[in-house]
């Protein structure tokens, strides 16, 4: 029988895109304030995807209340995780914070399940929320005992990734089964992400630098953010989750820190202690088990309620968050 793999350079190019993103930032904040670095980001991914929604002859949604919605969504998926991911890359290496952005799931899931209720706990997915924040111990290097401006950027990038752990849920109980196209509900987003950091940038940073005063690299980082990492790659984002579905497009969580590592180490020349890639392989391994990647033994299985049919972090395309994982 003959497989469709169309979509596997749409979803390697997303992974090499999304674990590019933080080398991005690492460059933009030498010169420019975290909050510039995210409004600027945010400005070219919004004219990105308003370009394509014109090209496409799609247009932003209408109802009010879902703009309230994206609205929420927008600050706890773009403006803050993006502006704290900023605050920490200047303190700690941009491999660190590509790894912290795998932990999203951990705290995505038990929200899920406690707060927005949908999803369920099971055994499973206890064993690896578990077994996830135990390689964020190990990631911490906790027995050499942590402090200092690296514990606060690593605590920094945590938080933004547990911003896009709020966010997720948040999207699925309240937005993704809209009629409206992924590509107007993510340009929408985006809209109102940039709204909110143009009031809020003046008020925190004082006035923009004048772009001519940036250097090509930091002004080429920035466009590169918000035309490739927030624009371009949403595109990608759905066409492999028409290609394979949502369940394969959410397993690009695990190929981001890979990309985000190499990235860091050649270009950058950042490196590692060893517990930390140790840490974020153990992150991962929770990720996976949370999602039914690996199997369990029956009477692990047996403990907490049942899945439901659909089955672990099976999502159906429409209810796939457009939350940027970087």
């Amino acid at each position: 029988m003959n497989v469709d793999r169309r979509w596997v350079p749409a979803f390697v190019l997303l992974a090499m895109i999304w674990g590019s993103s933080f080398l991005f930032i690492k460059v933009g904040v030498r010169e420019l304030h975290p909050l510039y670095v995210t409004l600027g980001r945010l400005s070219a991914g919004a004219l990105t995807l308003l370009v394509i929604l014109v090209l496409t002859r799609d247009r932003l949604p209408r109802d009010p209340r879902l703009w309230g919605h994206l609205a929420v969504v927008a600050m706890v998926s773009n403006a803050v995780p993006f502006t704290l991911f900023g605050y920490g890359e200047q303190r700690v290496s941009s491999v660190l914070a590509g790894i912290w952005n795998a932990t999203t799931p951990l705290v995505a899931l038990p929200l899920s399940a406690l707060a927005f209720r949908v999803e369920k706990m099971t055994g499973r997915r206890v064993a690896g929320v578990a077994l996830g924040f135990l390689g964020v111990l190990v990631l911490l290097g906790v027995w050499r005992g942590v402090g200092g401006s690296a514990l606060t950027g690593q605590l920094m990038c945590f938080a933004a990734a547990a911003c896009y752990g709020v966010a997720i849920p948040y999207q699925r109980r309240f937005v993704t089964a809209r009629s409206e196209s992924g590509l107007a509900l993510a340009a929408t987003q985006l809209l109102l992400a940039t709204a909110q950091l143009a009031v809020v940038a003046p008020l925190a940073a004082g006035a923009p630098p004048a772009p001519t005063s940036l250097s090509p690299e930091v002004a080429g980082s920035v466009l590169a953010l918000g035309a490739l990492g927030t624009g371009v790659a949403y595109v990608l984002m759905f066409r492999v989750i028409r290609g394979a579905g949502a369940t394969t497009a959410s397993t690009v969580t695990y190929v981001i820190p890979l990309f985000a590592t190499l990235i860091g180490v050649l270009v950058l020349d950042e490196h590692l202690t060893w517990y930390e890639p140790v840490g974020g392989l153990v992150v991962l391994a929770g990720v996976a088990i949370s999602q039914g990647a690996f199997r369990l033994p029956k009477w692990l299985r047996a403990v907490g309620p049942r899945q439901e049919r659909i089955g672990p972090g099976r999502w159906k395309a429409d209810e796939v968050s457009v939350t940027e994982p970087s």
